[in-house]
């Protein structure tokens, strides 16, 4: 029997990678969606029957071509994960207009354009998982976040809309709030450079979680999940 497929968008080093390492792990064919080439290269040769696309997820056109290109090399996904993500945080009066609306292709737009092509095909079989990554911005607006807190909430919106819609057809969708900063080295390095290790989120731990989400009975199927760490302040 061919294996299900999994489709990420922003395969990147940090969460992105685990959860291409977990389905794998699950028996997944993981189709790895990403700008950086070298990222994706390398996640090919350490994932068995992976696949990378390079892909800009907020050029739109290419976004839907990239998919179309999963489902003719791979076939149709079992399950789609939205994590790709575009964050400025700057004051309002600060802020510039066009990264604005670039910012909401990336979060919002790109996650319409994703449901739109494969959430069809979940909803003939009766199956599928579409699982959304977001954060504590998308609960609350927050100074420096006058431009990316309203992409996220927008983001959760759609998804619990989506939920509504294609529960009921058997597709699950999920929106999996990271309230935590992530253990990659650029967050470490750049961001939080003294913090201890149990301040983080680590990215295998919330590949789990979503994995987790993906797979459940659906007699009791999860919207809104939340993950942190067990000492962060909330």
């Amino acid at each position: 029997m061919q294996k299900p497929v999994c489709l990420i968008t922003g395969a990147g080093d940090g969460t992105g990678a685990a959860m291409a390492r977990r389905f794998t792990a699950g028996d997944y064919r993981v189709a790895l969606l990403a700008r950086t080439e070298a990222r994706l290269q390398k996640l090919e040769a350490e994932l068995e029957g992976s696949r990378g696309y390079v892909c800009d997820v907020a050029d739109l056109d290419q976004l839907k071509s990239t998919i179309a290109k999963v489902v003719l090399e791979l076939g149709q996904p079992h399950v789609a994960i939205h994590t790709a993500v575009m964050g400025e945080f700057k004051p309002l009066l600060a802020a510039n207009a066009s990264t604005f609306e670039k910012m909401f292709r990336v979060n919002t737009t790109a996650l319409m354009v994703l449901a739109q092509s494969v959430v069809p095909s979940m909803i003939s079989a009766g199956q599928g998982a579409l699982i959304v990554t977001g954060n504590t911005a998308a609960w609350r607006g927050k100074p420096a976040a006058a431009m990316f807190a309203p992409t996220k909430a927008a983001q959760r919106i759609l998804a619990e809309s989506m939920a509504r819609d294609f529960g009921p057809k058997g597709v699950h969708v999920a929106y999996v709030t990271i309230d935590a900063a992530i253990d990659t080295p650029w967050t470490r390095d750049s961001i939080f450079p003294n913090k201890p290790d149990d301040f983080f989120c680590k990215p295998a731990a919330i590949a789990e979680e979503v994995y987790h989400v993906a797979h459940q009975d659906r007699s009791a199927w999860s919207f809104a999940v939340e993950v942190r760490p067990y000492h962060e302040n909330w």
